[in-house]
């Protein structure tokens, strides 16, 4: 798809100007309107949140589900996004969180343009920080390891929100780019400062100045993904494969794995030093703990260790 095609893309969706394109399918919103739409979700339902069992137990998966807009970042949406993080928040039961779309081809159009037009400066501006920005970042801070399934076009606020996560997963057909500059905007939603933690300083400033849109496996050669997989017929591949990696982190201590995510993320802000004084915080909170006892005797007697997350 041709880079002017992809931007258009974004400006259809939240715009609803005609037919939406990705390869060889066609979303269109004058079609659809009859017939996909008819039961399409209710505001209060846009966004859910699953809770797997069996094998998959404590991996939640939060969908997205603005069928009509695409997922384009609406204010009442990203209300909705706010109310399943922090639900999630507490819940010491969920040990991996999955974000995908139920949208086909679309995992996340960027802002709704449309209801932006009709805000004025001040109200962009406590849009953007409040609703966007902070949004993102109560994402990030969930405890427990957080996977972004891109099935599609993950565009301007989109990739913002997979940027959230820990780590992403990208359907060979992805479209992914920062793509503001192209509207005289800059990523204002977290994007001009993750995505040079992501892939470096000089890659990211011109990745936003060109408004350059990817496909998923040369998001992946960039950095910007962690695994690429083939699009299968049903438009989930990258979502089974977010599974797939949310499976390899189940059986590993939760609250080991958490105080890693924690580590990690504040080490990673400061220099060495500091970040060592992190490190040395966060594993004195693992030592006095159930789990880590199990750790140790489970080795010692040769079996697999059952973590209770105490």
């Amino acid at each position: 798809m041709a880079v002017h095609s992809v931007k258009r893309l974004l400006l259809a969706c939240v715009f609803r100007t005609g037919p939406i394109k990705l390869g060889s399918r066609c979303l269109s919103s004058s079609t659809t309107t009859t017939t996909q739409f008819e039961a399409a979700p209710s505001v209060a339902d846009e966004v859910k949140v699953d809770h797997l069992d069996g094998d998959q137990k404590g991996i939640a998966v939060l969908s997205l589900r603005r069928f009509r807009y695409k997922n384009a970042m609406g204010k009442n949406f990203l209300i909705r996004i706010s109310d399943a993080v922090e639900e999630m928040r507490f819940n010491n039961d969920i040990r991996c969180v999955v974000v995908r779309s139920e949208v086909p081809g679309v995992f996340c159009a960027g802002a709704d343009l449309k209801e932006r037009l009709q805000m004025t400066d001040k109200e962009v501006a406590e849009f953007v920080n409040t609703h966007i920005r902070e949004n993102i970042t109560r994402l990030q801070n969930l405890p427990m390891p957080t996977i972004a399934a891109i099935d599609g076009a993950a565009l301007g606020g989109g990739l913002e929100l997979a940027l959230g996560c820990d780590l992403r997963v990208a359907s060979s057909n992805a479209k992914i780019g920062l793509i503001e500059t192209s509207l005289a905007i800059f990523p204002g939603g977290g994007g001009t400062q993750r995505l040079p933690r992501t892939v470096g300083v000089a890659l990211a400033k011109e990745l936003i100045f060109t408004s350059r849109v990817l496909d998923g496996v040369q998001a992946k050669e960039h950095g910007i993904v962690n695994h690429c997989v083939e699009q299968n017929d049903n438009g989930d591949a990258a979502y089974l494969r977010a599974l797939q990696l949310a499976e390899e982190i189940l059986p590993n201590g939760p609250i080991g794995v958490r105080m890693a995510k924690a580590a990690i993320s504040k080490g990673s802000q400061v220099d060495l030093e500091s970040g060592l004084k992190f490190e040395e915080a966060y594993y004195a909170q693992i030592i006095p703990t159930k789990d880590r006892i199990e750790g140790l005797k489970a080795f010692k007697e040769k079996r697999r260790p059952k973590y209770e997350g105490h």
